[in-house]
C-alpha cells in the first residue's frame, strides 16, 4: 500500500512537471511583453503593467504569478549604482587553468564561490577557461587580490587582467 501511495505521489509530481513544461511552451506574445516590461522596471504595479501590455490589472497579476510558478521569473531586485555599492573598481580577469580535468575545474569553481571579491564568473570556450568579474574598493587593492587570492586559487596557470575605465552600456 505504501508503494502504491509513493507511486501515486510520483505520478502527481510528474504530471505537475509536464503541466509546467506545457505552460512554458504555451507562452504567448503577452507573456513575452510582460517579461520585457518587468525586466525594464520590476516595480510596476499590476495596473501599470496591465496598461502597458493590454490587460486588466487582475489578468496581469495572474499572468505574472503564472510566470513565477513556471520559473520564467526567478525573482526581483534592484540595480544599484556604483556609489550605492561603495563605488568599486571593476576588473575582468581571464583565467587559464593548468588542465581541464573535472576535479581541477570543480576545485577552482568552489574556491571562486568563497572569494567575496568575485561577483561573476563564466566558463568559456577558447583561449581562456574562465572570465571572472572582480569588484574592489579601489584600483590599488587589486595587486593584493591578484597576488594573495586569485593567483592562489587551485589550478590557476595564467591570469590576464583588464581594468574597466568606464561603463558604456549596462543592460540588465
Amino acid at each position: 500500500m505504501r508503494i502504491d501511495g509513493a507511486a501515486t505521489q510520483i505520478g502527481r509530481v510528474n504530471c505537475a512537471r509536464a503541466a509546467t513544461r506545457a505552460r512554458i511552451s504555451r507562452m504567448d506574445r503577452i507573456d513575452s511583453k510582460i517579461l520585457v516590461e518587468l525586466a525594464r522596471d520590476a516595480s510596476l504595479t499590476s495596473e501599470q503593467l496591465g496598461t502597458r501590455v493590454g490587460l486588466s490589472p487582475s489578468a496581469a497579476h495572474r499572468r505574472v504569478r503564472a510566470l513565477e510558478q513556471v520559473g520564467m521569473i526567478l525573482g526581483y531586485g534592484a540595480r544599484l549604482s556604483r556609489q550605492a555599492r561603495g563605488n568599486p573598481s571593476t576588473i575582468y580577469v581571464q583565467v587559464t587553468l593548468a588542465d581541464q580535468r573535472q576535479a581541477t575545474m570543480m576545485a577552482f569553481e568552489q574556491a571562486l564561490e568563497r572569494t567575496p571579491q568575485v561577483s561573476e564568473a563564466y566558463l568559456l570556450s577558447g583561449e581562456s577557461d574562465y572570465l571572472i568579474k572582480v569588484e574592489i574598493p579601489d584600483d590599488d587593492s587589486y595587486e593584493r587580490v591578484h597576488r594573495d587570492i586569485l593567483s592562489a586559487l587551485p589550478g590557476v596557470q595564467r591570469l590576464v587582467t583588464q581594468v574597466t575605465l568606464r561603463t558604456v552600456i549596462a543592460k540588465e
